[in-house]
């Protein structure tokens, strides 16, 4: 007759199995656990990440503040042979020299007036062909996306010639419109493309309900499309103020008059004035250098509530049940085929 295991044989056997479990398992895995939970406790990773982030920060900005220690040289030093963090003497007065000795004041704001129109140009145009390529059948997205990315491999240099026969044909030449009309011919591939990878991943039920509502192309663009794609729309902005602020051939190839300069040619002028007074071209360029600093951090401030929302929003959706996430990751599918 076969004996029966007792609840206390079990428990032996039991007993016996976990120093083999022991012998099998990796050298130092149990060591590493208890470093790895011992730093989420202590919050050591966190400062490590934290100590990360500032030291790339201080990376990117250690230029920023050696060009405004600069422009606060006295005029008349030559320029430091080594990095110099503190300036020999304060001098605000370069900064009010530099719109004495050049009309910068007129040219920032030629600089705006451009920058302002063609950034949002740009945002039109982006993200009208960015919402129709959304919309389209696979095959037409999938020519779409790879001709867009070859003329991302155009050099910018090849279109100077076409352009200005283009915009002297018709009498654009010594214009405003002259710099702003490549808004209006997508030069700008790239941030078509940010604004199809965005509609794209919208859900298309959310058009499908919205058109059996009565709702047009427009109002899909305007009230769905946009509102959903906000980070996108800040980035655009963000990187097409930042092209026509800084743009220098444009500008010197169309335009004649000095009036109508921008601040990146004004910036050229101020140096061919007096090409070794450091301290007045590094003033020029903090306050060439400060709009878009500013532009960026204000948009940064809407960027991270868009990103806190977002957090919160993945984490209510990771607590859903599981049948609606599977649900709704079949029709996902459905539609990106």
């Amino acid at each position: 007759m076969q004996r029966r295991k007792t609840p206390q044989m079990a428990s032996g056997a039991a007993t016996t199995v976990k120093p083999m479990q022991a012998l099998s398992a990796p050298f130092g895995s149990t060591a590493l656990r208890r470093i790895v939970r011992l730093w989420r406790r202590k919050g050591i990773g966190r400062l490590l990440r934290h100590i990360l982030a500032w030291s790339v920060a201080a990376l990117y900005a250690a230029p920023l503040l050696w060009l405004l220690v600069a422009s606060l040289q006295p005029v008349g030093q030559p320029p430091p042979r080594t990095l110099a963090w503190f300036p020999q003497g304060v001098a605000w007065s370069n900064y009010l020299e530099i719109f004495r000795i050049a009309p910068l004041g007129r040219q920032i704001g030629n600089s705006l007036l451009v920058s302002v129109a063609g950034a949002l140009i740009t945002l039109l145009t982006a993200s009208w062909a960015g919402f129709a390529m959304s919309r389209l059948p696979a095959s037409s997205r999938r020519w779409l996306v790879g001709l867009a990315l070859l003329l991302m491999l155009i050099p910018s240099s090849a279109v100077w010639l076409p352009r200005y026969v283009l915009f002297s044909g018709m009498g654009l030449l010594d214009s405003y419109a002259a710099l702003v009309a490549p808004a209006l011919l997508g030069t700008r591939s790239l941030l078509a493309l940010m604004y199809y990878w965005s509609f794209h991943r919208i859900s298309c039920e959310i058009y499908d309900s919205a058109s059996l509502d009565g709702a047009g192309v427009w109002a899909l663009w305007r009230r769905i499309a946009l509102p959903l794609a906000r980070p996108t729309t800040l980035a655009v902005a963000v990187l097409a103020f930042t092209h026509y602020w800084s743009d220098f051939v444009d500008p010197l190839l169309f335009l004649k008059s000095t009036q109508r300069f921008t601040i990146a040619v004004g910036l050229r002028m101020l140096q061919q004035m007096d090409a070794t007074n450091w301290p007045l071209l590094m003033a020029a360029v903090v306050v060439m250098v400060a709009p878009v600093l500013v532009l960026y951090l204000l948009l940064q401030i809407i960027l991270d509530k868009d990103a806190s929302l977002h957090l919160r929003s993945s984490r209510l959706w990771r607590d859903a049940p599981i049948h609606l996430q599977l649900s709704a990751g079949s029709r996902t599918k459905e539609e990106r085929r």
